[in-house]
């Protein structure tokens, strides 16, 4: 019976080869972006997961009324442990701020991420070193470590795991350090590093103002992380609350609170951070979704619309003897063959595609890993799709009555109309939101890449930099070598530069207001170099010296802060300073388009402040190339820390990766638009194809009685045209919710446009137009004989 049932479907397919390659290909093709988006999703959630403690760490982090960090005190991390017995571990880390240059004769490794770690960390975070991990001897000894593709490029032919001596930047300066061997830089964690250096203990003798460190504890199962998190504010408090007797300070420090956030939330969704990379994998894994169903519906679709040529089969079957189920499951084999024959075609398709993929998201994902979830997730989807695929049309299809096929009534049967023409209304429906969706991201799109950014990026270096230039005077004489170049029109250095990242933040007071605001340590030319608009007062200027001093220019975000009408020659106090303001500029958006511009003072001295490290150059253009040729060659004279080791990068490029995100979420929609658009068609070739040729004789009909086939092309479109039009209008408020939701995640956005919707309509409805005429054009120029010969 099996055998017998296995040559009907195999010929039954091959007869409707056509239906049949519609079916498989639009399938196949769904199924291999689903694959590619399992992928990226297993890949974005197990982040971490190899460490055996996965589950218990979690990030102590900081809220004011202001902001969240998950910087914290090194302080605040031994109270916790020495407090609070459900705290098995408490560890803490400290990133760098700069790029380390490390050399081994000709030999060089630039470490952007060189993360110090004291001991307890270091196990919580599961860092393994080549031949183990010592615990360093004492507080003062510190074990360094590079990553193993860093001491493979310094050391090519070391065997052994005896520590190195390197040269940290420049050969001149003649400073050495020992590199204790080589650790496992995990690529698939939060925490990554160039390179570590573990000690025993990290932040001696600073105090609870020194918030720059991240504290990780590592809890006992079981613990009631909630209470644990009360417990830790009421701790936080009490230790700032010790020695305060301002009062005001003290409401202040009654509205501060801490947080957990667990070691899962880090890399998608963390509590004091950017959640664009988690809504990215939400929209694509709802994308990969919605395609995977699109063409199971245009499966079922077309599966009901093949039913009446299955009809006596199945009535024969059953006057034979065939009961239902046996029936149905022939059915659901005759599927299942066909869903297998997409898989393998898919995963040929995704193979195919996925270089382009991985060069899109800079991954380096693969179907043939053990780890990535396919061995289990594609039998899984194989099944499911079948059951879903499947199970409608052969309940169907195995629940025709024999006497009422076999006398040929079936085919005038409004049985599955319905189910067919909600399920085409379906299909249409979600291209049509993919569509809207791609249109709309084009637009904000195109307004961040034209608007004005409040300063001008091109033709600014950024020249990377490993020396402290915090006194105004140490930079004068690099600036004075370095404007004697050609073609440089002024250089600065600060503390940041504005490629997205976040600044410091500090407590000011001006106008009886006591808020957390940015701030920005620069020098002179700063807003000069960049083209910062001024809207009031001026910049800093060698002319006046108490600019080194305690002056300082704020933007118009803090002016509105504090409340301040005429913030020239007004004080702002912070860091144990009384500035006078001296300019006010224009907001510029230095975080780009997400995060709306934060209240920032900027001040040439600042106590508190970060190192000023970041070097930038304006560089006419037709001078660029001779310019950053002559500042290689000079370099070494120029910055003698630094020396040979000159390197930059364009500052647009730079902030050109803000727009990264978005670009992959267009390029995202882009494929989905397509794809959907193109399996719903597909469907509606097909579909068309079974309606006209249902209307044959009543085609023949009418054509002899005089209809012309403008009219004829018109009758058959009308009923295709009608539901497109219905799926447009149910689209839109899913659209509109959908896309307006994804605008709101900008601080600066385009105004909520309605040309995508009407577009959208014109284009689909034009689409079906020419798909179901291209099938109907075929029936209208046949001739009448051949459908009414048998009558």
């Amino acid at each position: 019976m099996f055998k017998l049932n296995l040559k009907i479907a195999l010929r039954n397919l091959w007869r409707n080869k056509g239906i049949t390659a519609i079916n498989v290909g639009g399938l196949a093709i769904a199924l291999a972006a689903f694959i590619l988006v399992m992928l990226y999703f297993t890949y974005e959630t197990s982040f971490d997961k190899a460490n055996p403690n996965y589950k218990n760490i979690y990030v102590v982090g900081r809220i004011y009324p202001d902001f969240k960090t998950n910087y914290t005190p090194p302080p605040l991390g031994k109270a916790i442990k020495q407090h609070f017995p459900e705290v098995e571990k408490m560890g803490i880390t400290k990133g760098s701020f700069f790029e380390l240059v490390l050399k081994n004769g000709n030999n060089t490794v630039f470490t952007n991420n060189f993360l110090q770690a004291d001991y307890q960390a270091a196990e919580i975070l599961d860092l393994k070193a080549t031949g183990g991990l010592e615990k360093p001897a004492g507080d003062v000894e510190r074990l360094s470590y590079l990553s193993k593709e860093s001491m493979k490029t310094l050391f090519p032919d070391k065997t052994d795991n005896k520590p190195e001596m390197v040269t940290v930047g420049s050969s001149a300066m003649g400073i050495t350090s020992k590199i204790n061997g080589s650790i496992i830089n995990n690529p698939h964690s939060n925490v990554t590093f160039d390179g570590v250096s573990i000690g025993n203990e990290l932040g001696q003798g600073e105090n609870y103002g020194h918030n720059n460190y991240t504290t990780y504890l590592q809890l006992k199962p079981g613990t009631d992380v909630a209470n644990l998190e009360e417990k830790i504010t009421r701790l936080y408090r009490a230790e700032l609350l010790k020695g305060e007797t301002d009062r005001e300070t003290i409401d202040k420090i009654k509205g501060i609170s801490t947080f957990l956030d667990p070691l899962a939330n880090q890399h998608l969704k963390p509590k004091a951070g950017n959640d664009a990379p988690y809504k990215i994998l939400l929209a694509l894994s709802v994308l990969g979704v919605l395609i995977l169903i699109i063409a199971c519906v245009n499966f079922t679709n077309l599966s009901i619309a093949q039913a009446t040529k299955r009809a006596k089969e199945v009535g024969v079957k059953k006057v034979m003897g065939a009961f239902r189920f046996q029936l149905a499951i022939q059915f659901l084999t005759e599927i299942l063959m066909q869903c297998f024959a997409a898989t393998v075609l898919a995963l040929i398709l995704a193979e195919l595609v996925l270089p382009g993929f991985n060069n899109l998201f800079l991954l380096k994902l693969s179907i043939w890993q053990v780890d990535n979830g396919l061995v289990w997730q594609l039998p899984l989807i194989l099944f499911l799709i079948t059951f879903i695929a499947g199970i409608y049309p052969a309940m169907v299809l195995s629940g025709f009555k024999p006497a009422l096929v076999l006398k040929g009534n079936f085919a005038t049967s409004k049985q599955s109309y319905w189910l067919r023409n909600g399920l085409l209304v379906f299909q249409f429906s979600i291209a049509v939101i993919f569509i809207i969706g791609l249109f709309i991201i084009n637009a904000q799109l195109k307004y961040m890449r034209s608007q004005d950014l409040g300063f001008k990026a091109e033709q600014v270096v950024y020249i990377k930099n490993i020396a402290y230039f915090n006194n105004p005077d140490k930079f004068e004489p690099v600036r004075e070598k370095i404007l004697k170049i050609p073609g440089i029109k002024s250089a600065t250095v600060a503390t940041g530069i504005p490629n997205g990242d976040a600044n410091g933040t500090n407590t000011y007071t001006s106008n009886g207001i006591q808020a957390s605001i940015n701030y920005l340590d620069v020098d002179f030319d700063y807003f000069e170099t960049l083209d910062i608009k001024l809207k009031a007062g001026r910049f800093f200027s060698k002319a006046f010296k108490t600019d080194t001093a305690n002056s300082a220019v704020i933007n118009e975000s803090a002016a509105a802060k504090y409340g301040l009408r005429n913030p020239i020659g007004q004080t702002i106090t912070g860091c144990n300073t009384n500035y006078k303001i001296v300019g006010v500029i224009k907001d510029f958006k230095d975080r780009g388009f997400e995060n709306a511009t934060q209240p920032t003072i900027y001040a040439i001295k600042d106590p508190c402040g970060n190192p000023k490290m970041e070097i930038m150059l304006k560089i006419e253009e037709n001078k660029m190339a001779d310019a950053l040729a002559a500042l290689k060659a000079q370099w070494p004279e120029i910055n003698k820390l630094d020396g040979e080791n000159f390197r930059y990068a364009f500052l647009d490029e730079l902030y050109g990766r803000l727009f990264k995100k978005q670009e992959q979420l267009q390029s995202v929609f882009f494929a989905a638009a397509v794809l959907t658009i193109f399996i719903a068609l597909l469907g509606l070739y097909a579909f068309a194809k079974y309606i006209t040729n249902g209307r044959l004789k009543e085609i023949a009909v009418r054509k002899i009685l005089g209809a012309t086939d403008v009219q004829l092309l018109k009758l058959i479109n009308s009923s295709f045209f009608t539901l497109v039009v219905i799926a447009n209008i149910i689209s839109w408020p899913v659209a509109y919710i959908v896309t307006n939701m994804w605008l709101k995640t900008f601080a600066y956005r385009i105004d909520f446009p309605v040309l995508p919707f009407v577009t959208t309509t014109l284009i689909t409805l034009l689409l079906t137009i020419v798909t179901v005429s291209i099938q109907a054009k075929k029936a209208v120029n046949a001739n009448p004989v051949d459908a009414l010969k048998y009558e």
